[in-house]
């Protein structure tokens, strides 16, 4: 079991000693010459490894970021260029961003070795920890972190954690991870959010939030797949759903609708009539969404607006799936116009690459003269190579377990998980010594069976014990040490079931010759 237990955790791993050369691209900035050319956004689902890669930047050959950086240093403007990927070639052509500079909207980082995912303290970018202003229900909590997560997406930024967390105290907070940026930009980011509107034209029919939209409808009810209209195949095989879901505007609204509606001309395509422009919906002042209008609303001062779109898929479940999904992304963006409570900065950490990669270096080091140090010890203490060799291979499988593990689940390793996985070497060398106590006992104890018995008693108590301890450490500190808690209890469990078992049966071999 151990054997094959390692042989998945080094597939999950994945490393790559050799050809990891290049860069790997973290995010696609909106409306870039990248995202123009046809780069896609790198989905946070992805693993490392499977992530797009720049091999190559008008033939050039890129090994490291400092080899894109600097051809990508001086560019003009309106110049085609040649980028080649993992996933083939593109050709950008130059522009310039809001601030004036030429830049392709691309934002990399070294190649990865590994599909192991490193933490902030070990990547570098910036922690945010949000308190409500006012106590907030689990609802709104929910539309909150939807309302930041989609607010964060819309400016590039993939490799973005929003997730809910409390205190023992039963305090509720909002935690941001975003990789690669600084504490400035974030700040930045969320002075910025509250902005959403839907024009025709250039003209304004309504913001978003309770002064202009009074109800958005999430029920099954009054929201869902359209029933009129269904799934239908498309040319390709595949299959496109259609979804709807109401909306209520005030008055106000309404009649600028109205008159904004009434100046539009009605045209007769796709089975259907529309009028003649569309209404799109924009995130501080990023186009979202554009929606047709249907010809019945022309200069009708209607409060009830039914919303439509639609999703596709390879299959007619898939196909369902994404409508459905593209329908709860359009609901929190109308509903994001301004947040249910307001959200104070409690805490904000900002690492650098540079300082992560040096905890990362320091990390290992220490690993390696603390394993270094249990050898020593245990071997003075037992003086039998036999008995010191399966003790150090099974610490060592512990910690591949772990780590594969962590690949496995996309779970990302920062200094409270490597903590973690520490104090699972030490209690593992705890129990690896208490086993092998137990079966030395030969003289007191000759049935080799309830000497192990005897010891794995002791290994499960203490097993037990454990996880109870850190069962508190999950929600402690607004779930900041959710890491540690975890790796350790996922440690000692792959030791307690899997490894330490086999150490067990290990030693009783090994003793018996």
């Amino acid at each position: 079991m151990l054997v094959i237990f390692l042989v998945f955790a080094i597939v999950s791993i994945h490393p790559k000693v050799f050809g990891n050369e290049g860069v790997t691209i973290r995010s696609v900035v909106q409306n870039s010459s990248a995202e123009l050319a046809g780069i896609q956004n790198p989905s946070p689902k992805l693993t490392p490894l499977a992530k797009e890669k720049i091999i190559s930047f008008n033939g050039e050959k890129i090994n490291t970021a400092d080899d894109f950086y600097k051809l990508t240093s001086n560019l003009k403007e309106n110049r085609s260029l040649m980028l080649e990927t993992s996933d083939g070639f593109y050709t950008l052509k130059t522009k310039r961003d809001v601030s004036g500079e030429i830049d392709l909207g691309l934002k990399i980082y070294q190649a990865p070795t590994s599909n192991l995912r490193k933490g902030l303290d070990l990547e570098g970018g910036t922690r945010v920890l949000l308190k409500p202003a006012e106590p907030i229900s689990e609802e709104d909590l929910e539309i909150t972190i939807a309302n930041l997560k989609e607010r964060l997406n819309v400016y590039g930024l993939s490799d973005v954690i929003v997730r809910a967390a409390s205190d023992l105290a039963g305090e509720d907070f909002i935690l941001i991870e975003i990789a690669g940026v600084t504490e400035d930009e974030v700040r930045e980011l969320l002075s910025q959010q509250g902005k959403f509107e839907a024009k025709i034209g250039n003209e304004t029919v309504f913001f978003g939030g309770k002064k202009d939209i009074t109800y958005v409808c999430r029920s099954a009810d009054c929201s869902g797949i359209d029933p009129r209209r269904g799934c239908s195949k498309t040319s390709d095989g595949g299959y496109a759903c259609s979804f709807f879901f109401g909306i209520t505007l005030s008055e106000e609204a309404a009649e600028r609708q109205a008159e904004l509606t009434d100046k539009l001309t009605v045209l007769s395509e796709e089975g259907g009539s529309y009028l003649s422009d569309d209404i799109a919906l924009y995130l501080d002042d990023n186009e979202v969404d554009r929606l047709r209008i249907g010809a019945d609303l022309k200069g009708r001062a209607t409060m009830n607006i039914q919303i439509s779109g639609a999703g596709a898929g390879p299959t007619q479940a898939d196909g369902v799936t994404d409508a459905l999904k593209n329908m709860k992304r359009l609901q929190t963006i109308i509903i994001t116009g301004s947040l249910p409570v307001k959200l104070d900065v409690v805490k904000m950490d900002t690492i650098s690459p540079s300082l992560g990669k040096e905890f990362l270096d320091n990390i290992v080091l220490v690993g390696l003269l603390a394993i270094l140090s249990v050898i020593t010890v245990v071997l003075i203490r037992y003086r039998k190579i036999k008995v010191v060799a399966p003790m150090v291979f099974i610490i060592i499988s512990e910690m591949v377990l772990i780590l594969g593990f962590a690949s496995l689940v996309g779970w990302n390793l920062d200094l409270a998980a490597i903590a973690g996985i520490i104090i699972v070497a030490g209690t593992g060398v705890d129990h690896l010594i208490i086993i092998t106590d137990e079966t030395l006992k030969g003289e007191v104890i000759s049935d080799w069976k309830k000497r192990i018995k005897n010891a794995m008693f002791i290994v499960m108590g203490a097993y037990l014990t454990t996880c109870a301890g850190m069962l508190p450490l999950w929600f402690a500190g607004a779930g900041l040490l959710k890491g540690f808690a975890f790796t350790t209890i996922v440690g000692i469990s792959f030791g307690v079931l899997v490894a330490r078992p086999a150490y067990a049966a290990m030693i009783e071999q090994l003793l018996k010759e």
